[in-house]
């Protein structure tokens, strides 16, 4: 079996080793959703990852509710990213834009409108807003004509992400947003081609996928689900009987790889009962599956790996706090703690101030 330290290619991009860092919201960019600054030191930080997968970035304003988050949709957008990634090359890493469209996870005052959603329906708890927490409101479901509008957004943000000088990007499809609340029947009360069947469910994912690499190709396009929950309220009465058949789609597709968040019955940041899909989607697809939630040890994911349910492991709050991970978990050495305090505030504590373990063991 391979180690976690060897190199994987994904798709059409070569990764030295098998650490993937996951998708870590963190609301640095500015108000308009332009990168910032610091940003570019974050990132170059975690050049080491077999390939850091950005933060969540919007693909329009009707998407991106999240205060603070960046986004590519706009000419500013672009320019200020370049920076970013031009870092990360220089550092000898590999980055990829995650597409973000919040759905109903998201506030008016945010986005300057009523979110849409599959069909319509509220989320319960709270918004982030500009303003503090405010309660979520009622979406409005998506209208069949503007279905092609969504995949142009989608087409939009690729064509930026890849001028921007990312070598890929990921699809967001999990986690309770819109192509998940599309997908899970728990949302998803349409009575046309997009709801019903898992067939219909799957087909927006399915028509986003294929527009996304009409622009990109397949082995720069990646796709994240949570097959198992994590999904803020999204639930399913039969999980599996669509995200097997959905991972089937991507399998056929041939995307570079594929991306669960799995969170367990102990998980730290999301639980379930739900019992895992991995193993199930491992037999239907059949290029490189990583999994994702709650993996700190190189012994705990290096056992996922040598099972033969993953190639390999994307680490998110663990890569946040330990900007030299691959070091660290070759080396058995101590793990920085994240502060979750400092997770969405704008200054650089808790950002880009985590030492290195070299500049520990010179203190």
């Amino acid at each position: 079996m391979p180690s976690l330290f060897d190199p994987i290619d994904l798709g059409d991009v070569h990764a030295p080793n098998r650490i993937l860092m996951a998708p870590l919201t963190r609301g640095r960019a500015d108000r308009d959703a332009v990168p910032t600054p610091i940003m570019v030191d974050y990132y170059a930080q975690r050049a080491s990852a077999g390939l850091i997968i950005s933060e969540a970035t919007g693909i329009s304003r009707e998407g991106l509710g999240w205060p603070f988050a960046p986004g590519l949709w706009t000419d500013a957008q672009v320019a200020a990213w370049k920076p970013v990634t031009a870092a990360v090359h220089a550092a000898g890493g590999r980055i990829v834009a995650q597409l973000w469209h919040m759905g109903r996870q998201v506030h008016s005052s945010v986005i300057g409108g009523q979110p849409v959603s599959s069909s319509a329906t509220a989320t319960a708890g709270q918004a982030h807003t500009y303003e503090g927490k405010q309660d979520f409101e009622t979406a409005r479901p998506l209208e069949l004509h503007e279905i092609p509008r969504l995949l142009d957004d989608y087409e939009l943000a690729t064509r930026n992400a890849l001028a921007a000088g990312f070598d890929g990007v990921q699809i967001h499809a999990a986690n309770g947003y819109l192509i998940d609340e599309f997908l899970r029947d728990g949302a998803n009360f349409r009575e046309d081609a997009y709801g019903g069947s898992p067939e219909n469910r799957i087909r927006l994912l399915r028509e986003v996928t294929e527009r996304v690499i009409s622009v990109a190709g397949a082995g720069r396009t990646s796709v994240r689900l949570s097959p198992n929950g994590d999904s803020q309220g999204v639930d399913d009465s039969d999980p599996a009987s669509v995200f097997v058949p959905a991972a089937q789609v991507l399998s056929d597709l041939g995307i570079a790889f594929l991306e669960l968040r799995e969170p367990g019955p102990d998980g730290t940041f999301g639980k379930t009962d739900v019992p895992k899909l991995s193993p199930a989607i491992r037999k239907v697809f059949k290029g490189v599956l990583v999994l994702n939630s709650d993996y700190t040890t190189a012994a705990d994911a290096q056992a996922v790996i040598d099972s033969g349910v993953a190639d390999a492991i994307a680490f998110g709050r663990t890569f946040l706090a330990n900007p030299d991970l691959p070091e660290r978990l070759r080396r058995d050495a101590p793990l920085n703690d994240s502060n979750p305090r400092t997770w969405y505030s704008q200054g650089p504590e808790g950002y880009v101030d985590y030492p290195a373990l070299d500049e520990q063991q010179a203190a």
